[in-house]
């Protein structure tokens, strides 16, 4: 059995242990040491927002049951992509694949923001009332085959190794428990990750009810294309414990936190240029009729 037989035949193994394990370390940390007080009841928020990752992925299975490594196998075996057309050193070729894909994945989280159809779906993931590691999985269905579509033409360009694209896949899961997390790093360390990876509170700012505040801090994984691009923002406005998470127009609890409310949120309200569009911040009173 060749490594790649091995990885494709171990995927879910490899891809469920990663992470449930660093699932159980955040939750408990999250447990013992909470960043900030939340707001709604947490039992709540965590079975509405878990269920709607289990319904997404039983929807990507019976969709795409390749999923990502089965394209990246095809694309192997048919030596498509640029990376099966210029034979680089294998480790080389990883570190391009999960360093390109990461770039993907910022810039089709700016996407999402900046067209108001596709924010329509994607507040869904803005819209819960508070911020835990939970938070960092619940995305409507249709974003998320958006994404798998998105994922699936990446790597079929790339020609990612199939041992980059579970690489990728571990990473993004882990980085965006992590990140999603209600903990907080010592302030030294988070400077010096921050340099790297997106740590909790710089995500954090990313889900703030505030237009520029929200509009900044894209990064899922590596720091670098926020710092290139301008969207990089240290801290928001109030402080990681003193501002409003969510959306403005959205508080309903039933809306924002129950998963038919996910599911249906999208479908509310009149379609508007969302603020990514004129980037400047507005008071409270000023942005209550948009997003």
């Amino acid at each position: 059995m060749t490594f790649n037989e091995f990885i494709l035949r171990n995927e879910i193994p490899i891809r469920l242990g990663f992470f449930f394990g660093v699932f159980a370390v955040m939750a408990i940390w999250e447990l013992i040491a909470p960043r900030r007080a939340l707001t709604v009841s947490k039992v709540l928020r965590w079975v509405n927002n878990l269920g709607l990752v289990f319904f997404n992925s039983l929807i990507l299975r019976l969709l795409f049951p390749a999923a990502a490594v089965g394209v990246a196998a095809f694309a192997q075996s048919h030596g498509w992509g640029l990376l099966n057309y210029y034979h680089l050193h294998w480790a080389l070729s990883i570190l391009i694949a999960v360093v390109a894909m990461d770039f993907i994945i910022y810039l089709q989280h700016v996407m999402v923001h900046a067209v108001p159809l596709l924010w329509r779906f994607h507040r869904v993931h803005h819209a819960d009332l508070d911020y835990d590691l939970t938070t960092g999985a619940r995305f409507h269905t249709v974003e998320i085959i958006l994404s798998m579509l998105i994922k699936f033409a990446t790597i079929i360009v790339l020609g990612a190794p199939v041992v980059a694209v579970v690489i990728f896949e571990v990473i993004l899961n882990a980085l965006a428990m992590f990140n999603h997390a209600n903990v907080k790093l010592p302030d030294a360390l988070d400077r010096v990750l921050r340099w790297l990876i997106v740590t909790p509170d710089m995500h954090r700012v990313h889900h703030s009810v505030e237009d520029d505040e929200t509009n900044s801090n894209f990064g899922f994984n590596l720091t670098w294309w926020d710092r290139l691009f301008g969207t990089y923002r240290e801290q928001p406005r109030g402080g990681q414990t003193g501002f409003t998470i969510g959306i403005h127009k959205y508080r309903d609890v039933k809306q924002t936190n129950w998963i038919t409310g996910m599911l249906m949120l999208p479908f509310k309200g009149k379609v508007s240029e969302y603020a990514i569009n004129t980037r400047r911040w507005q008071s409270k009173t000023d942005t209550e009729n948009k997003s």
